[in-house]
């Protein structure tokens, strides 16, 4: 990821596509396409979105400098006790006709790459919305050296759009509502599906990487994890039942070697 010497360099700027967020969370309740109703997008909404719940992430990457939410508010007025504690800036945005669009993604991108250019201060980005136009701005963002957050629900964000971030987050995630797992349950005698791993395919391989460039079958435990997220920007360790990284390093024991190192644990594939 981009780093900088300068503590400046550590503020950050929080984009959100209120609406995208809103309506995502609104379709896994009430089914896909239900919040494109004209009688249901066009009313006073029931808040859903966990305002706090973002902002405290955003400020785990650094001071936030910008906190910037775009929206057709006048739907949205009971979110307004969450918006002022957390020191939201709204932007309205009227849509053109019933079925259009509000334009929030392009606003917000062109907001975006204009702020880039102005405050030499803003080192992390993030945006939240899960749409594939913001696939432009990502570049423009990366060009200019600064860290990409993306952050959107699992059934609304494209993948391409996730991929093309330096870290992306889900929201069920971040909420502490998890994608629902299945245990499986065989009768007696009945044969298991092998099944693979994959936190154990990501790991070994993140690790092989790290061993064939630094000579070494011994590799930094902080550089795995960096090295995952940049194989998946998407990866999160609670998808696969483990609570953080470290935790995910010892349910894996069977996998790995683990020793004392100068600075931090080192790892090898047994």
């Amino acid at each position: 990821m981009p780093s900088s010497d300068s503590e400046a360099n550590r503020t950050v700027a929080l984009y959100w596509d209120f609406e995208n967020l809103h309506a995502s969370l609104y379709e896994a309740r009430h089914g896909e396409g239900s919040y494109g109703k004209p009688d249901v997008r066009f009313r006073v909404q029931e808040p859903l979105v966990d305002i706090q719940a973002v902002v405290e992430l955003a400020s785990s990457f650094g001071a936030i400098a910008i906190n910037r939410a775009y929206c057709n508010w006048q739907y949205c007025g009971r979110y307004r006790d969450a918006l002022l504690q957390s020191a939201i800036e709204l932007i309205q945005l009227f849509p053109p006709g019933a079925s259009a669009k509000n334009g929030a993604d392009i606003k917000l991108c062109l907001d975006a790459t204009e702020d880039l250019a102005r405050f030499p201060h803003l080192g992390t980005i993030i945006i939240v919305g899960g749409d594939s136009d913001f696939m432009p701005v990502s570049q423009k963002i990366k060009a200019a050296g600064r860290t990409l957050i993306g952050l959107g629900t699992r059934r609304s964000t494209n993948r391409h759009w996730a991929k093309s971030c330096h870290e992306f987050r889900y929201y069920e995630n971040l909420v502490g509502d998890p994608a629902e797992v299945t245990e499986p349950s065989p009768e007696v005698d009945a044969p298991v599906p092998v099944q693979i791993d994959p936190a154990a395919e990501i790991m070994k391989r993140a690790i092989k990487l790290l061993a064939e460039t630094q000579g070494d079958a011994w590799v930094n435990k902080g550089a795995i994890w960096h090295m995952i997220k940049r194989l998946d920007s998407t990866f999160d360790t609670k998808d696969h039942g483990y609570a953080n990284f470290p935790a995910m390093v010892k349910g894996l024991d069977a996998l790995l070697e683990v020793k004392k190192g100068e600075s931090d644990q080192m790892v090898r594939l047994r």
